[in-house]
This record gives structure tokens, C-alpha cells and sequence, in this order.
């Protein structure tokens, strides 16, 4: 459908981060995900379907090999399909309920012209429980978020029946509604009259706060995780084996030098939470000359380090817990959640707000291992600071800067569009997984004395801790897989030497798939 995400991020996945719903299928890039209920709260990536809420409990059912048929259901069909299963439940007694298959037609509800309201605004229905509301063009434009937060201020003031929950995006919307209570039309209906109420968003003032954060510059942790994805995942990766010399490259800078001087330089506007978990930012430079722009891992990484700092399109992310992620490592921070402790800073659960401005300064990895033991405890105070934005003065600054800031721009985007060339003479700018996920068709036979210690899983080797001719304890670990964003430990069963080994590391492997032959002790 494009060629690249533009701002958003290189591959043509990437988009301007905006709210998922659960259920949805979220394509990381040539990789598609289905979101649970663990998944993030929002992200830079395009979901083009969503699982309906009658089918969710399938997804449980899943495991690594089986495939997956998507059939189009309607929005109407979806919620009667949801109320025969409550009615099942409630009870006792099986209800059938048969629907047909739906046309697929535009995944757009309703569009509303740019002349009515100044900017263009577009519903797109996510599954049948969500509703997300666009603004505008595909772009990054700081207003557009202001417009989105006046639509949620307004709706936290007059709640609409039904309306479960508002999460905001760079320029969106997402409203999470009980579409028993409420229906897909009257929804759009009160938003409709919502968006009409809107004034004077120009003169919207919000107050911020400037917080100040240490950096560990391209910490152990992040560089870790590159080592993991480059054995366990892709290899040939172009940001691998550094991220930083890769954001160098793609924006068009000197030297890497010049990539931490911006990092350190620029005040990050933070424009949502709960970007890849638990109250993460995804924040802007304030200043467009401060805007790095990269893409996004594809496919995804499997481990990221709590708290790593990455950038992503022309956002950056601090990881508010451990787990997947995509952005372009920096570096490493403190934490932007602590769920266990009331402190200074930490009022409620999360550390940051909408419009605050996050500016870093740079600690040593040694210091910053201190500082995160420290600071969920009240021990380490960091400083911040209260001010206001206002949006009619932001538009002033960039109208007074606006030959810098194109400059700036020009050349960024010359060097984004060599590096996308690169990438399609190349081949890499899609990834095609080689795994196998059938097993052996002839399995080896061994000594009588000697037993195969298969995979449980599909999955990757990450570590193996033995060689052929070590001797083992029972339930010592002999190697470490990677599946499904997991770490699995593989022991003995008994006690014994390792007579040979089938899989190195790095090499993908299948359920049912031997690691290695152990050999009994006599």
C-alpha cells in the first residue's frame, strides 16, 4: 500500500503510535501479533483486524504450529455472537447462534470533512469493542494531539453510558465501550456532538512538568538484548550489532557523538502511557531539529531490558517493564512504574503525565544499577520542575524557526530515503522467518543407555551450557531456549555425560525436536 511509514519509521508497518485494542493483530513489521490482554496499551504499529470479543477465549487455545483462518464478521453479528455466549454462561445451556460471513468493506465508519471542523476526522471500529477516533493527516503535528486531548478532557466531564475507557495517541483517540450497553452508532452520534463542542483549541493551555532522568548511554543491558536478537532472531539486521550507529546513519549525522549530543540537548514532549506497558512514555522532541528518525525492528525484539530507552519513527520510548519491543536503543534509565511503593514522585503508580517534558542526563552503568535500587524506595530524588504549554506559543516557535527546521529536515530526510534505497536493492527491508516448525522425519537411534532430551517447544536456542563429554547432575540446566518472548530452562533428568549434542545455538528448533543425547552412568 506505501513504501515506508514516513515519520513513522521506515517499514511500511510503522505508524504514529495510537491505541491497540485487545484482540487485535498487530503486524510488527512482515510479523503479525495477536494482542491479549497483557499486550501494550498503544504503539507504532498497523492493526488491520481485530479478533471479536465471542472468539477471544480461542486464542488461549493456541500453541506454536497450528494455523489460523480470520473469517469478516460484522459489527452487529459480532455483538449478538457476544450475547448468546453471556446468556450461555448465565444459564447453563448451550444457545447456538449462527451468522454468515460479511462482506469485507472499508474499515472506515464514518469520515468527516476538514471543512466542518477545521481538520479532517476519521472512525475506524476496532473489533466490537473499540472505536478509534483519527485526526488529521498522517503526520506528526503537536496540535493534532492537543486536539485529541480537548476531546478526551471533554468526554472525562460529560461521561458517556457505556464508555469504559479514553486512550490517547499522537493523533488519535481510542474510546473502549461495552457494546452491550451502547451501539456503534450512538457512540459516533455523542462524539459527533462531542467534536462539534470543541472551541478555541488554539488557546488550550495544559500544565507540565520538565523531569529530569539519569541516562546510562548505550548500556550494558541494551546491548545484551542486540546480542540475544542478532542470534536468536535476525542476524543480518541493519541497525545490528549498534543502534546507535545506525540512528547515526539514517539521520545523516557525523558521528555518534552527534546523536548522544541531540539526545542529551532535546526536552521530550510525552504525548502517551502505556506505550509497550505499565505507564511508558512515547515522547517527542519538542524542538523538530532534535527529531531523530529511525525505523522500528523487524520483526520485534523478543527480550528488551526494563527501562531501556529507544527511539522509534520520531519517538522515543522509555520500556516501562521487561519484555518484546522494536525502538532503537540509547540507552537505559530508572523506573516509570513503581506499583509497590508511595514516594515523593511516585503518587500513584506511574511516574510520568501527558505534556510533561523529559530531559536526560548521563550516569554510568555502575551508577545507574544504584540509582534503580534507590529510587523505587524515595532514596534518590530527581528533579522537576512545573511549567505550562501552551499551544499558541509552540506554533510561535516554530513559525520563528521555521528555515532552521527545514534545513534540518531536508537532510534528514535524504539520508532516511538512501538508507530505504539500500534496503530494497538489498532485500532487507522485509523478513522472512526460516524457521520449521516440523519435526524430524527420521529420528536418530541411539545406544540403549543413552536418552534424547527434546524441545518442549517451538522455539530458539539461546544458550547451551554443555559440550559432548561433560558430566551432569540431575536436574542441572543444559541449555536455555527463547520461545514466545520466554525464556525456558532445559535440565537433566538424571545424572549422566552428554554423548552428543543435535542443536547450536542460535538454531531454531520445532516441539519434539531433540537438543541433545545424554548418556547414563553405569
Amino acid at each position: 500500500a506505501r513504501s515506508d511509514g514516513g515519520e513513522a519509521g521506515m517499514h511500511p508497518s510503522n505508524i504514529h503510535d495510537n491505541a491497540y485494542a485487545i484482540g487485535t493483530v498487530d503486524f510488527t513489521g512482515d510479523m503479525p501479533v495477536i494482542l491479549g490482554p497483557d499486550g501494550p496499551s498503544l504503539g507504532g504499529f498497523v492493526c488491520p483486524a481485530t479478533v471479536i470479543s465471542a472468539d477471544l477465549w480461542k486464542l488461549g487455545q493456541l500453541k506454536a504450529g497450528d494455523s489460523i483462518n480470520f473469517i469478516p464478521v460484522s459489527i452487529d453479528d459480532a455483538v449478538a455472537l457476544e450475547r448468546a455466549q453471556m446468556d450461555s454462561v448465565s444459564s447453563l445451556e448451550a444457545i447456538e447462534k449462527t451468522i454468515s460471513a460479511a462482506a469485507l468493506s472499508s474499515p472506515i465508519y464514518k469520515r468527516i470533512d476538514e471543512q466542518q471542523h477545521g481538520v479532517e476526522i476519521v472512525y475506524r471500529p476496532g473489533g466490537d469493542k473499540y472505536l478509534l477516533v483519527e485526526f488529521g493527516a498522517l503526520k506528526l503535528d503537536i496540535e493534532l494531539r492537543f486536539r485529541v486531548h480537548a476531546l478526551m478532557l471533554w468526554l472525562q466531564d460529560n461521561p458517556v453510558d457505556g464508555v469504559l475507557e479514553l486512550t490517547p495517541g499522537i493523533r488519535s483517540l481510542q474510546l473502549h465501550y461495552d457494546s452491550q450497553l451502547i451501539s456503534l452508532d450512538k457512540l459516533v452520534s455523542e462524539l459527533d456532538n462531542a467534536i462539534a463542542s470543541l472551541r478555541n483549541i488554539d488557546d488550550l493551555d495544559v500544565p507540565a512538568r520538565v523531569v529530569h532522568i539519569p541516562l546510562s548511554w548505550d548500556d550494558d543491558a541494551c546491548r545484551l538484548a542486540i546480542e540475544k536478537y542478532m542470534q536468536s532472531v535476525r542476524q543480518d539486521a541493519p541497525w545490528c550489532p549498534s543502534n546507535i550507529e545506525f540512528i547515526r546513519r539514517i539521520n545523516g549525522l557525523d558521528d555518534v557523538q552527534q546523536v548522544k549530543d541531540i539526545v542529551f540537548d532535546a526536552n521530550y514532549l510525552v504525548m502517551g502511557l502505556g506505550d509497550v506497558y505499565l505507564g511508558a512514555p512515547v515522547a517527542t522532541p519538542m524542538d523538530p531539529r532534535h527529531r531523530l528518525v529511525t525505523t522500528k525492528y523487524n520483526p520485534a525484539r523478543t527480550w528488551t531490558a526494563e527501562n531501556s530507552v529507544g527511539i522509534g519513527g520520531s519517538y522515543l520510548c522509555v520500556y516501562g517493564m521487561e519484555g518484546p519491543g522494536g525502538y532503537q536503543f540509547v540507552g537505559r534509565t530508572l523506573q516509570m512504574w513503581n506499583r509497590y511503593h508511595k514516594t515523593k514522585v511516585f503518587t500513584r503508580p506511574w511516574l510520568l503525565r501527558f505534556f510533561d517534558q523529559i530531559k536526560f542526563y548521563e550516569v554510568s552503568a555502575a551508577e545507574l544499577e544504584q540509582i534503580r535500587h534507590d529510587f523505587p524506595k524515595g532514596r534518590y530524588e530527581i528533579r522537576i520542575e512545573d511549567t505550562r504549554f501552551n499551544l499558541k506559543q509552540y506554533l510561535g516557535f516554530l513559525r520563528e524557526n521555521d528555515s532552521d527546521i527545514q534545513q534540518f529536515t531536508d537532510k534528514r530526510k535524504a539520508a532516511f530515503d538512501e538508507e530505504l534505497q539500500r534496503w530494497i536493492e538489498s532485500g532487507q527491508i522485509n523478513f522472512e522467518s526460516t524457521q520449521d516448525l516440523v519435526s524430524d522425519a527420521e529420528e536418530e537411534v541411539l545406544p540403549e543407555d543413552c536418552v534424547a532430551i527434546e524441545s518442549p517447544v517451538a522455539g530458539n536456542v539461546w544458550k547451551l551450557l554443555v559440550s559432548p563429554g561433560d558430566k551432569v547432575d540431575q536436574d542441572q540446566t543444559l541449555a536455555i531456549l527463547e520461545s514466545m518472548k520466554m525464556e525456558i530452562t532445559i535440565t537433566a533428568p538424571h545424572a549422566g555425560t552428554v554423548y552428543a549434542v543435535s542443536r547450536g545455538e542460535g538454531s531454531q528448533v520445532s516441539a519434539g525436536q531433540a537438543l541433545l543425547v545424554l548418556q547414563e552412568n553405569s
